[in-house]
């Protein structure tokens, strides 16, 4: 008997193979590319979807920064407008705005922009004198006053919108000062006439008499929306908890900044308070409830994103220009009262002059005041100028409020930030060329140079183009003063630490001026949005759950793929399986087939 050896290749040669066999191999290789291709999209999703980074979001801040500057394009029919009046006491003026369709989100404000013509420049016009000097007796005149700043608007506001574009009418401090009955009458003229002219969506309540508070309140708006501070999503900048009134609940958004602003005749804060806190006593109680404003700036007043809780103070009489006659009027009571004490004639002569610590050194000045005459000489010492000032710093009259008494909502000087205008920038920049960031030692060490100088010095670097070309004479005789009172005000009014390190002065905001006019305007159209939020959630009601699912859900298109590859790998090891079962059945038939005995007479041939 022989045997007959069948040449098969054995499986410990072969080795155990993971794939299938050779027809199956091209529809494995094909899925095995489908994964990859799979966990290729999975990788790159999280960076499609996911928030654009730190350097993506700073670009597109940048962009917009730069469109904003660019000329309106007036032929896109998807912008809006609105028209804003400012009613001042010594002039008008009109500013026209624009913005484009709301994106949808809730949370979002209008993306409110300043018009700008075909030269980019900003759309706006003034008129003088102001409407309490020419409507006061005639109230008859308003309309007719305010005509050329409704033309003007109505030239650049495209004719296709002005029946949809609200227009707003707010008269400031000069209509303040004159009697209600004589407000109401303007007013009403304006609301009777103006609709007749012009077709702007205009009423009664879009013509009104602003207080200090809401003029203040605007002003931080307009301020905060230009620096990005209500765009929410973009966690780059510090952030504060915030309390939510009396819910007893909090949230932690981006944080604001307040404002500083000294103009001529008037001082005037507005600063966001994240925490109510508590009162020393009811009368405490009484003046935060008239100084702090809280408002919601979102469209849905059920969404808490958006509320703010300000103090807004105006302090009369602590301007630069006013708190320099204050001082005149102190130093002259004071030397008067001197001189009669101990018989002496200081300041009554030039020989004798009152040696002024707040002016340059060798300036010679009068001060004249009911018949008085006083004869002044500059003796440039900051630091007794600083000690001069400070009973002003309480107020003179009753008429003018205590900068060191009055009610101020604590202020977390470890995580706040502060934006200095008008007086704070001018005192900064003009002369000591130092305007931006204020550090106190730098400013009082120039400031202390700058007094020290004789006027003569002064003036030949004047001549010489030293100083900002606003800078004129009245900024280099009063600039020793004017550096000492911002000082004061700063430090000893308001309280600010010397080594506060996030106080800013500035003159523009991203390269162009900031009205609190835009703050208006964005307080008063805050509820627009909410006609595009009802157009959204019709068409999404009709078959959009499959954008809602895969676009704005990302994580269950994140899901699906996750499905899709495992199904693919179990495939793989039931095909591997299935492979392992066929080879361990061919090894056994390969083990059988090597013990059968080939039957006599057929292993020798014919």
């Amino acid at each position: 008997a022989c045997r007959i050896g069948v040449s098969v290749p054995s499986w410990r040669s072969a080795g155990l193979c993971p794939f299938p066999g050779p027809r199956q191999r091209p529809a494995a290789l094909g899925l095995a590319f489908a994964l990859g291709l799979l966990l290729l999209l999975a990788a790159a999703a999280p960076r499609r979807w996911a928030a654009p980074s730190r350097t993506a979001r700073r670009d597109e801040r940048y962009l917009a920064r730069v469109e904003d500057l660019t000329a309106t394009d007036t032929e896109d029919l998807a912008l809006s407008y609105g028209v804003v009046i400012d009613c001042g006491s010594s002039g008008s003026r009109v500013f026209v705005y624009f913005w484009p369709p709301h994106n949808g989100n809730p949370h979002d404000l209008l993306d409110i922009k300043q018009m700008r013509d075909r030269s980019s420049r900003p759309v706006v016009k003034k008129i003088k004198p102001g409407i309490s000097t020419v409507a006061a007796a005639a109230p008859e005149r308003a309309t007719p006053y305010l005509r050329p700043l409704l033309l003007f608007a109505a030239a650049h506001v495209p004719a296709l919108k002005h029946k949809e574009t609200p227009l707003y009418i707010l008269c400031t401090a000069g209509m303040r000062l004159l009697p209600e009955r004589c407000q109401a009458a303007i007013l009403e003229d304006l609301v009777r006439n103006v609709p007749l002219e012009f077709d702007f969506l205009f009423s009664k309540s879009h013509a009104e008499v602003i207080s200090g508070k809401q003029e203040g309140v605007y002003a931080w708006i307009g301020i905060n929306f230009v620096l990005g501070r209500f765009d929410h999503e973009d966690e780059e900048d510090a952030v504060v908890t915030v309390a939510l009134g009396d819910q007893r609940e909090s949230l932690v958004r981006k944080r604001t900044v307040g404002i500083l602003d000294m103009g001529g005749a008037s001082l005037q804060i507005a600063y966001e308070v994240p925490d109510s806190g508590a009162f020393s006593s009811p009368q405490q109680e009484a003046a935060a409830k008239s100084l702090l404003a809280e408002f919601n700036l979102g469209c849905d007043v059920q969404h808490t994103a958006h509320m703010y809780r300000v103090y807004v103070n105006t302090f009369l009489g602590f301007g630069g220009n006013f708190a320099r006659q204050r001082y005149e009027d102190l130093v002259l009571n004071q030397t008067s009262v001197h001189n009669r004490l101990h018989g002496q004639r200081t300041g009554l002569s030039s020989e004798t002059p009152f040696l002024d610590p707040c002016l340059p050194v060798g300036l010679e000045d009068t001060v004249a005041r009911g018949g008085q005459t006083l004869y002044v000489r500059g003796r440039g010492d900051w630091v007794a100028c600083t000690e001069q000032l400070q009973p002003l710093l309480a107020g003179t009259n009753s008429s003018q409020a205590s900068l060191l008494g009055a009610y101020k909502a604590p202020i977390d000087f470890s995580n706040s930030e502060f934006y200095g205008f008008s007086e704070f920038f001018y005192c900064m920049e003009d002369v000591l060329r130092l305007g931006g960031h204020y550090s106190a030692p730098t400013f009082t060490s120039a400031a202390q140079e700058y007094c020290s100088q004789r006027w003569e010095v002064l003036t030949q670097r004047f001549r010489g183009g030293l100083y900002s070309a606003h800078a004129d004479q009245h900024r280099l005789k009063y600039q020793c003063f004017k550096s000492a009172w911002m000082y004061q005000v700063l430090h000893q009014g308001f309280r600010f630490p010397l080594e506060y390190p996030s106080l800013r002065t500035a003159q523009l905001v991203y390269e162009r001026e900031v009205q609190w006019t835009l703050g208006a305007i964005l307080y008063k159209t805050r509820f627009l949005p909410l006609r595009d939020l009802r157009q959204e959630s019709i068409r999404q009601g009709h078959g959009s759950w499959l954008r809602l699912s895969f676009v704005y859900n990302h994580y269950l298109f994140f899901a699906c793929i996750l499905v899709v590859a495992l199904a693919i790998v179990l495939y793989l090891l039931r095909l591997r399986r299935i492979h392992r079962r066929q080879l361990h059945a061919a090894q056994l038939t390969l083990l059988w087939l090597d013990k059968v005995v080939v039957p006599p007479g057929q292993g020798n041939g014919p």
